[in-house]
């Protein structure tokens, strides 16, 4: 498929600026993608359509705050640092993008909060990127709780308002446990304790994967065709007990339902020659776009992206091209909110 088949008018009062007051009062809309049928229901309503056996894999990454605002040494200058993952702990050594740019050379010095924190850059890596080395000699957990103290929550650049202190809350799931993500795996912002507590009242399993998000994921595709173009890797895990789970509700006809679409890339990144999950940790780069034959989930929980994403073109292989695009124009027309604070969508 060519990528301008995935473009559509988002009006901006769509993009939701804010999480509803609740996680599971978001909107919730149903495709079911072998008759194109749709359901309008709000997100508490999806333990509904889940039975014992069923198993929901959820991405279990943790936001850490990657954002940085920091002066550069005798300027003062200030400048945006977006850490996006560390290279080497025992020397602090990050990948990291800076904004503005051309002000950065290697050599330089930064200076985050009062000077508390200096990082020097060693390195250019792309027009934006560049490698620094922290510079600080105490403990490992004393610098990780600095960067915490100083960093602020990396909320998308569409959303047009102040970082707030909710949003370390509410930009991460409630089941966040493995630090690494730059970016929330927003399907899952929608669940909460008592959904969960019912889900399992139901019998319904859920278990996690690991994928630490980076910003690779929200890389615009600049090719028409899209064969040509390349995910950015990014680290994953499948733990043992989440593969064992999984192929048993396969084996019993029940339904496997990836909570985002990180999961979805992470199940479909560890596939046996027997079309059964098998655990793994390593890096994909997996690019799923329509046709593509889905080995192990028959259920999505997924949020409305934006055009001619590649979440979006991962939608609609699962639900079908012309089910997806329909379903996102009758969500444009019943006013649903989109991207990271928005509603959901569950495709069954």
């Amino acid at each position: 498929m060519k990528l301008s088949e995935f473009k559509f008018d988002l009006p901006l009062k769509l993009v939701a600026q804010n999480p509803t007051d609740d996680r599971d009062q978001s909107r919730l809309l149903v495709l079911h993608k072998d008759t194109g049928e749709i359901e309008h229901k709000t997100f508490k309503d999806i333990v509904d359509y889940f039975d014992e056996g069923d198993v929901l894999v959820t991405n279990n990454t943790k936001v850490f705050p990657a954002r940085l605002y920091g002066n550069k040494e005798k300027t003062g200058a200030q400048i945006e640092v977006f850490l996006l993952r560390e290279l080497n702990k025992e020397m602090h050594l990050w990948d990291v993008l800076v904004d503005p740019a051309r002000k950065i050379r290697v050599g330089n010095k930064l200076y985050f909060g009062d000077g508390e924190l200096v990082a020097e850059v060693i390195d250019n890596t792309t027009s934006r990127g560049r490698t620094i080395r922290f510079l600080y000699d105490g403990e490992d957990e004393d610098f990780y709780k600095l960067v915490d103290s100083l960093g602020e929550t990396p909320l998308p650049k569409y959303i047009k308002r102040p970082v707030e202190e909710s949003d370390r809350e509410r930009f991460q799931t409630i089941y966040a446990e493995e630090v690494g993500a730059v970016a929330a795996p927003t399907a899952g912002m929608h669940f909460t304790k008592q959904i969960l507590k019912r889900m399992e009242l139901k019998g319904v399993d859920t278990t996690p994967i690991t994928l630490h998000i980076g910003l690779g994921t929200f890389r615009p595709v600049d090719v028409e065709d899209l064969t040509k173009h390349k995910m950015d890797s990014e680290n994953f895990k499948v733990p043992t007990e989440t593969a064992k789970l999984v192929n048993d509700a396969l084996d019993s006809k029940k339904r496997v339902c990836a909570v985002g679409t990180t999961s979805m890339r992470s199940l479909e990144s560890s596939v046996n020659a027997s079309n059964r999950l098998k655990a793994n940790d390593g890096w994909t780069d997996r690019f799923i776009f329509p046709p593509y034959e889905f080995k192990i989930c028959n259920a999505l929980i997924t949020n409305f992206h934006m055009p001619e994403s590649t979440l979006l073109m991962m939608a609609c292989a699962f639900g079908g091209y012309e089910n997806v695009m329909k379903a996102y124009q009758v969500a444009i027309k019943e006013k649903y909110r989109f991207l990271s604070y928005g509603d959901a969508m569950l495709i069954i």
